[in-house]
């Protein structure tokens, strides 16, 4: 008798486990927003300058008109705000970014633009317009 109820334990399990795969897809992960410079996880740390990681790449370099996408990979909110943490310029501000969320600018003229986090000083970044 013990037998007969293992061996009616297995095909029920195994019949149970061919209905749930018949029907199963694999789960794709959720594609990652498009960006060209990540707020890695741990920038909102103290530290993250010590190796210039703040913000990934640390500097980049455009041409006029294009668009820079900045991605909060990191647990906590960060901004991207044009300036020095002590002399803002007014140029973008993007307000608080959450995580896994995107800001993007557009930059129309050659320059040299420095940018910062309002919540987290030591964060700064570069970009560079040609």
């Amino acid at each position: 008798m013990k037998k007969i109820l293992i061996v009616a334990g297995l095909v029920a399990v195994l019949a149970l486990a061919a209905a749930f795969s018949l029907g199963s897809k694999p789960i794709a992960p959720a594609a990652a927003p498009e960006s060209d410079v990540v707020i890695p996880m741990s920038a909102s740390r103290p530290g993250c300058d010590e190796n210039n990681w703040c913000y990934t790449p640390p500097e980049i370099t455009v041409s006029a008109g294009k668009t820079v996408t900045w991605l909060n990979d990191d647990s906590g909110l960060h901004t991207v705000t044009s300036g020095y943490y002590d002399a803002a310029d007014g140029m973008f501000d993007s307000g608080h970014i959450d995580p896994e969320k995107t800001f993007s600018y557009t930059f129309e003229k050659p320059g040299i633009f420095h940018y910062f986090c309002n919540l987290h000083p030591w964060m700064e970044g570069t970009v560079i317009v040609k």
